[in-house]
């Protein structure tokens, strides 16, 4: 029995400018920097899917042949796709496996195709025949498509949002598999609900989410959608695969739709969130979710609306992390620790007036950019981010890197020097991911609607592909977001 195993993962904002290339793919940006044949073996221990599945299926001999990924962005390239499917297309052809895992996203869209999750496996089918079982595992915020359910013998996603449950998703994938080896192919009952759902909205740690994905029984998954990806797929959809699984699709799209209103948000500017923060940091740290400019969902981590409420605000000990400013950081590098230089700071030219930072810093620590992640979210990955460092201005702590990433762990603020355990406001370039390793050392937080790429409501993006029936943000009165204590 051989099973070829490959992951190729990519969460596409087509509103973003910049376009994921092959060398994004090379460096993880966050994620494993790109590996082939047993270097995907090392992943067994990282908490992602392919680590899961590995982990579940250390009795059967296992193909491995490249993982891949890169922080969500603008579409991937037709060369880095090209490149990437066709390792996994010609590894399928020449070793002829028994079956096939893939640790897919759900939501790729690629300058040549909306679905490029479903074109891949329509290829790889071309492959392997019909008689060969494929199961891929999803993002939970994949946009699934008909393609997708036709060409997979078995699709499962993630069920937490932060995703601290991915290498559990690839067990569940793994015996979803075994069952189709040994002749079990369920039929697949899904249904797409009406509406966009914010992808605050979607954090499982709060409510209607949390609610929905407890009631997900075996077999079951719930895709809260991407929705930043203007295409016709794009959307959540309830699926389950197994006998009689029909009825509790019908349950749980109910009670997606039936709480329409509550699924729709209403987050304070950075002045109100800083002021909130301010009046709240007598308990404890205060995190804000920079979640516009979160890398995570195609922000640049550059955008400077919430680092110039700090500013004005000089709150005492704050922190603020991780923009993305590879010229700050040669020039912090170039002056050493302790010395002030004058840089102007951040700024994204795709955003309306987010303007730079025009100011004196002093440079209180240096790094290589390296860190490993010890919370929850992709527990023992190691990163590379280049040239990092710690810039101040008055009260004031910045983490400046060369690479880019969404801030996952607090170990990234650690590696350029910050502790965030100190600070009175820690802000955070990230919507929900955060919250899996910040939560624990936070009294409050607070989400805040800063000016970036992503969109925390769909509805201020112009949408021109969307299906007619498709609600671009849920129908009802926005339920405010305010504080949440947190201990």
């Amino acid at each position: 029995m051989k099973i070829l195993a490959a992951g190729f993962q990519h969460e596409t904002n087509t509103f973003a400018d910049t376009p994921a290339g092959y060398g994004n793919f090379l460096n993880g940006e966050g994620f494993p920097a790109l590996c082939r044949g047993e270097e995907v073996l090392r992943l067994a221990n990282v908490n992602l899917p392919i680590g899961g599945f590995l982990r579940a299926m250390r009795d059967v001999t296992v193909l491995p042949v490249v993982w891949a990924a890169a922080s969500p962005s603008g579409p991937v390239t037709a060369d880095a796709y090209e490149r990437i499917t066709g390792e996994i297309l010609d590894a399928a052809r020449s070793a002829r496996p028994d079956a096939v895992y893939l640790d897919l996203h759900g939501a790729m869209v690629t300058e040549h195709h909306d679905d490029g999750e479903g074109e891949l496996l329509r290829r790889l089918r071309a492959v392997v025949g019909d008689d060969v079982p494929v199961v891929a595992s999803l993002d939970l915020h994949a946009n699934l498509s008909e393609e997708m359910f036709a060409m997979a013998d078995a699709l499962v996603a993630y069920r937490t949002y932060p995703h601290v449950d991915m290498a559990e998703t690839g067990a569940r994938a793994a015996g979803l598999l075994a069952r189709a080896i040994a002749g079990e192919r369920p039929r697949v009952a899904w249904r797409r609900v009406p509406f966009l759902i914010p992808i605050n909205a979607g954090c499982t740690d709060l409510e209607p989410a949390g609610a929905v994905y407890r009631g997900l029984v075996e077999g079951m998954s719930f895709a809260a959608g991407f929705p930043a990806a203007d295409i016709p797929d794009c959307g959540p959809v309830v699926f389950g695969y197994g006998g009689g699984l029909a009825e509790d699709v019908d349950r749980v799209h109910e009670q997606v739709t039936s709480r329409e209103a509550d699924w729709a948000i209403e987050l304070p500017d950075p002045r109100q969130a800083v002021a909130d923060a301010i009046r709240l940091s007598s308990d404890g740290p205060v995190v804000i979710a920079d979640t516009q400019d979160n890398p995570g969902a195609g922000g640049t981590a550059r955008t400077t609306g919430l680092l110039k409420a700090l500013l004005a605000a000089d709150p005492g000990p704050a922190a603020i992390g991780l923009f993305t400013d590879p010229q700050a950081a040669a020039a912090a590098h170039a002056a050493g620790v302790g010395a002030t230089i004058t840089v102007a700071l951040g700024g994204e030219p795709a955003v309306p007036g987010d303007t730079p930072v025009h100011g004196r810093f002093t440079v209180e620590h240096l790094s290589d950019g390296r860190c490993r992640f010890d919370g929850p979210m992709m527990h023992g990955n190691v990163v590379d981010l280049g040239p990092s460092a710690c810039l101040r201005s008055g009260s004031v702590q910045i983490g400046v890197t060369t690479g880019r990433t969404q801030v996952f762990d607090r170990n990234l603020f650690r590696m350029v020097g910050i502790e965030p355990e100190r600070q009175r406001i820690v802000v955070v370039k990230s919507s929900v991911h955060f919250r899996g390793d910040f939560a624990p050392m936070a009294a409050h937080i607070l989400v805040a609607k800063a000016p970036g790429v992503m969109a925390a409501d769909p509805a201020d993006l112009v949408w021109t592909r969307l299906p007619p029936q498709v609600r671009i943000t849920p129908a009802g009165r926005p339920a405010g977001r305010g504080p949440e204590r947190t201990s």
